[in-house]
């Protein structure tokens, strides 16, 4: 299971919206056959596992990260191919939460596969929790990206921040953005340091994620390189208190201005233009106020071998301050050495119920976000 796991990571950035997944065909002792979901609309995990076997998945053991699929898509469904080629048992990691394509288990035991589903649950989970999360939030699943240094500083006194990780650590996070619907900043980001927000650095993915500026006022200038390129990749606004004019300028240039009520509600809005995975890159006004209301499900930490000490701005200023006996506990999730920066990614324990809803603490004064 653990290998069918790490097959289906092959798909990142390139299988949206169908989940990663990865299958692992064994006979005996022996792997005869291994296949994941390459690219949305291609062959499933399962199949090209099957594919890969030919005649030795008659009567073979199946081990796939994700329930196979019951119904009729883009493909057949895996369920008749898992039955065609007379496998004798098929090993699940986790349940399908997409009611449109779950029931494959089901469907194995009334055509007498033994099977076993949990297997690895918490692994495979993590494979792609945005696909779980998704079904029945109403917000994407939101990571935090945050490069700091080792005092935990995001830039300078002068606002300055490039760069406080190297080259390989910029390429991992070029390949973060490539795994998500969209990447996303505040307004004091795009003034400060003007950023594009693209995939540069990594292999491009099958759909370039959207760019979202939350932007209250809607004060993001027309000649920035956002704006700029609005066209090109898209570009959206949320605002909650555009002027006219501001907002009808910004449509002119072509990028989407969305009006809301409150950041939540921003969230909510992003979800239903179909951003499912949301990676928000700063700055520390924006990271305070999705701290605040408990909004980070994912928390990945680049960190560089710099210390800045006094006036540099801290990841966390904006932050409410938290008796540590009432801080929330993370797990860590994955830990990578990039050269002399590192790389922590960190699951907040209370937020690691997947698909479970959480709203905001209205009872809380608002951080003041842009």
């Amino acid at each position: 299971m653990r290998r069918a796991i790490d097959l289906a990571r092959r798909g990142w950035g390139q299988t949206a919206p169908n989940p990663m997944v990865g299958a692992v065909v064994v006979r005996g002792d022996h792997i005869v056959g291994e296949g994941w979901h390459a690219r949305f609309g291609e062959r499933h995990a399962e199949v090209a596992a099957l594919d890969a076997a030919g005649p030795l998945a008659t009567g073979a053991t199946v081990y796939v990260s994700l329930e196979p699929c019951a119904h009729q898509g883009k493909t057949p469904p895996c369920t008749r191919a898992l039955i065609e080629a007379g496998v004798s048992r098929v090993v699940i990691g986790a349940l399908d939460p997409n009611p449109q394509a779950s029931g494959g288990a089901a469907r194995l035991r009334d055509a007498g596969i033994d099977g076993v589903t949990g297997v690895e649950e918490r692994r495979a989970l993590e494979v792609d929790p945005a696909f779980f999360f998704s079904f029945g939030a109403k917000r994407p699943w939101i990571t935090l990206k945050l490069a700091v240094t080792i005092d935990g500083a995001i830039a300078d006194a002068a606002g300055g921040s490039r760069w406080i990780t190297g080259r390989r650590a910029r390429a991992a996070a070029h390949k973060l953005r490539a795994g998500h619907d969209a990447v996303a900043v505040g307004i004091g980001t795009v003034l400060s340091d003007n950023p594009l927000l693209t995939v540069r650095d990594a292999p491009a993915p099958r759909i370039p994620p959207r760019r979202v500026i939350f932007d209250r006022r809607a004060r993001t200038p027309l000649d920035s390189a956002l704006v700029r390129t609005a066209r090109d990749v898209p570009v959206i606004v949320v605002a909650e208190h555009p002027s006219a004019r501001a907002a009808r300028a910004l449509e002119v240039a072509g990028v989407q201005v969305l009006r809301t009520s409150s950041l939540y509600n921003g969230l909510e809005h992003l979800k239903s233009e179909g951003i499912r995975s949301l990676l928000v890159e700063g700055g520390a006004r924006l990271t305070g106020a999705l701290w605040e209301q408990s909004l980070v499900d994912r928390l990945v930490m680049f960190q560089g071998p710099v210390v800045l000490g006094a006036g540099g701005q801290n990841a966390f200023a904006f932050a409410p301050g938290t008796p540590i006996g009432q801080a929330d506990r993370f797990r860590v999730v994955e830990r990578r050495a990039l050269g002399d920066d590192s790389m922590i990614t960190y699951s907040r324990t209370v937020a690691d119920r997947h698909g479970e809803q959480r709203q905001p603490d209205k009872t809380r004064t608002k951080t003041e976000r842009t």
